[in-house]
């Protein structure tokens, strides 16, 4: 069989539309809306708390550390220079009156107050200053308080937000993953001779758990900076607009060097996502092939290729790193910019009157507190990138229709990951005829390997087909199991074309024993009754009787609770064959097709498997794929295939009295006969 050729390489995307991306992936996010609401309220909140700390501090500073002048329009020439600042002392305070008696020479009283300017209060003691301005300490203690309650309400609501979307986020991928699991399953089997498996596994674990920081935190962390950004401006413009205009002039070199950078930053994640899928299928190759590696002593080079995806793989990374450690540095010297003119233009300001102290602090607060959503945004927009990426390579898999047509007379039901998947009502009871009509079958265009096959096997027949490699053998297997439809023709079940019978309904009816039998990193118990239900006790036992596997269940530690390791390599090929037909057995089929199931075991394990095959076989439909012509006869035809063509078809006997290709191999295979 011939599907394709060559190392597959990834594909490389167009420009993709990230809306549309996150319009696709809003499915996934719809179930969990109320606590991705919950959370943007939480950030809300959030954000007006943090926005409240410099404001706090503007109070402390204006109101009780440096207090705004006194009015003294009205108390006399003395007193009505404005720049000069003044300090308030009540004189109904008795100790406040013994301190204004004892330094009469700095004060000016009045009826019921008097005033002091603040460049005379160093002349104070301490003990003295303490208690003229104990209000401010007071004042500024209570701000202390309200700044200490705002910032563990803070912490908390943090902790409420990270468990919420922590939560929603692990959901999200959870669901994903399980859809694109379950969408990869039901792609037929060409998908897969195209897209090697560590690209697959790419898909479903890296890719997958980038989208996981998207939905933690970039989503809703966007609403708490882009309102941090409305909120910061806003407070700012009520503190000085003249000042905020001035300290705005940075930002069109900030948006022109995000937009710079944002390019880069998407084509590196791109080459990344690439890499790491090419590393991937380079180490399960290697794994899979790694007793050819050591034969033919291809450690070396083997490790020079792995060796370039891997550098290939760090200049990628290189470049992401190059470009947000370019981008990060800039973001910064354009933030001390800004606080540069900040401290020129404000502190000129409160050296004329026109702005307080406290309103310049703020604003040096806020604007460092400006660029710190900006800095968050540009690493936000660097996870974004990294997963719209690897959404678009899910998507890629996700939109792939390479899967079999199948009838549309189905009912729905719910599947463990909450989608719909499809179960069908049984319309075929027995299988009593397989034809095939005409039949063509190209797995490349233009290339055909099965030429206009035609014949039927009718129930309790069994037929071998033999003929060289190459010859079309295992495509007629493929056609009646529909891992494949023919090019043209029609494959027939009971008179029925099997495009109008569900895969469900037809395997169902079907065994299939292979060559090279493939068993699960799962116990015995499970490998042979692949979660059919009712094989228990006597049912149990008479099925290892007569699939042969009395022995292996006998010797294994746990017997039929043995866990076997991965593709059953802790057993024997002829142990994993036995197995293999038990777990026919198990489904108790109405017919079986057999691959040579003994081209690879030794003479003495063949005799306990062609026993075990005769069990299978006894009263059933059987399609052989013989490669030994031996074992072709004993069935009742033998179809003799050779370029794509039925050239032959017979009983051994018939065949062999022909004496035409079917002889003539025969005798190739047994030149002492």
């Amino acid at each position: 069989m011939r599907t394709d050729f060559g190392y597959f390489e990834e594909k490389q995307l167009g420009k993709p539309y990230d809306v549309k991306l996150l319009k696709r992936l809003y499915p996934y996010a719809r179930p969990y809306k109320l606590l991705l609401g919950l959370s943007i309220v939480l950030m809300v909140v959030i954000t007006l708390l943090d926005l409240s700390l410099p404001y706090l501090t503007k109070i402390a500073i204006d109101r009780y550390i440096v207090p705004q002048a006194e009015s003294v329009q009205g108390l006399g020439r003395d007193v009505a220079d404005s720049n000069v600042r003044y300090l308030r002392a009540d004189l109904a305070d008795a100790k406040v009156e013994a301190i204004v008696q004892k330094n009469a020479d700095i004060f000016k009283r009045y009826e019921s107050f008097a005033l002091v300017k603040l460049d005379d209060l160093e002349q104070l003691e301490k003990k003295e200053l303490a208690v003229l301005r104990r209000s401010d300490l007071a004042g500024v203690s209570m701000i202390a308080a309200y700044f200490l309650v705002i910032v563990l309400v803070t912490f908390v609501l943090n902790f409420v937000q990270v468990m919420v979307m922590e939560y929603v986020g692990q959901m999200i991928m959870h669901n994903l993953r399980v859809r694109l699991f379950e969408h990869i399953q039901s792609l037929s089997v060409a998908f897969f001779t195209r897209n090697p498996v560590g690209r697959l596994v790419t898909r479903v674990t890296n890719d997958i758990q980038n989208m996981h920081e998207l939905f933690t935190s970039v989503i809703v962390f966007i609403f708490k900076d882009l309102f941090l950004l409305l909120g910061i401006t806003a407070v700012l413009l009520g503190i000085n607009w003249q000042l905020t205009l001035i300290s705005f002039m940075v930002l069109p070199v900030v948006l022109l060097a995000s937009i710079h950078f944002a390019g880069q930053a998407r084509e590196a994640f791109r080459v990344l996502r690439i890499k790491i899928a090419e590393i991937n299928t380079k180490f399960s190759e290697t794994i899979g092939g790694l007793k050819v590696i050591q034969l033919f002593l291809q450690e070396k080079e083997n490790y020079r290729d792995f060796s370039k995806l891997n550098h290939e793989h760090y200049l990628a990374g290189m470049r992401q790193v190059h470009v947000f450690a370019v981008f990060m540095p800039v973001i910064e010297l354009l933030g001390a910019v800004t606080i540069a003119i900040v401290i020129y233009y404000g502190g000129g300001k409160v050296m004329t009157g026109s702005i307080s102290l406290g309103a310049l602090v703020a604003f040096i607060s806020y604007m460092r507190m400006f660029f710190r959503p900006i800095r968050d945004l540009a690493e936000k927009y660097n996870i974004m990138q990294n997963a719209m990426a690897s959404a678009e390579r899910i998507f890629l898999i996700l939109d792939s229709t390479e899967r079999l047509p199948q009838p549309v007379s189905t009912v729905e039901r719910g599947s463990t990951s909450g989608l719909k998947t499809q179960t069908f009502t049984s319309a075929l009871d027995n299988i009593t005829q397989i034809a095939l009509k005409d039949v063509s079958l190209a797995y490349i265009k233009g290339e055909t390997v099965l030429k206009r096959v035609s014949f039927k096997v009718s129930a309790g027949e069994t037929v071998a087909l033999v003929g060289p490699t190459g010859s079309g053998k295992t495509s007629i297997i493929n056609l009646i199991t529909r891992f494949y439809d023919p090019t043209s023709g029609q494959v027939l079940v009971n008179g029925i074309d099997i495009k109008k019978i569900h895969t469900f309904q037809l395997r169902e009816k079907m065994a299939l024993v292979m060559q090279d039998p493939f068993l699960f990193s799962e116990t015995v118990r499970d490998n042979i009754t692949l979660g059919k239900d009712g094989i228990l006790g006597k049912n149990m036992q008479q099925l290892i009787k007569d699939s042969n596997c009395n022995t292996l269940i006998d010797r294994l530690p746990r017997g039929l609770d043995t866990v076997l390791a991965e593709g059953g390599m802790s057993i024997s090929s002829g142990e994993r064959q036995l197995i293999s037909i038990a777990r026919a057995l198990a489904r108790n089929p109405d017919l079986i097709i057999l691959d040579e199931a003994t081209s690879y075991i030794d003479s003495s394990t063949e005799l306990k498997i062609q026993k075990a095959l005769s069990n299978l076989m006894a009263n059933r439909t059987s399609i052989i794929v013989a490669h030994r012509l031996s074992t072709a006869r004993g069935a009742d035809r033998i179809m003799v295939l050779n370029r794509g063509r039925i050239i032959e078809t017979g009983t051994h006997d018939e065949l062999m009295q022909r004496q035409g290709f079917y002889f003539r191999l025969y005798q190739l295979h047994s030149p002492n006969l």
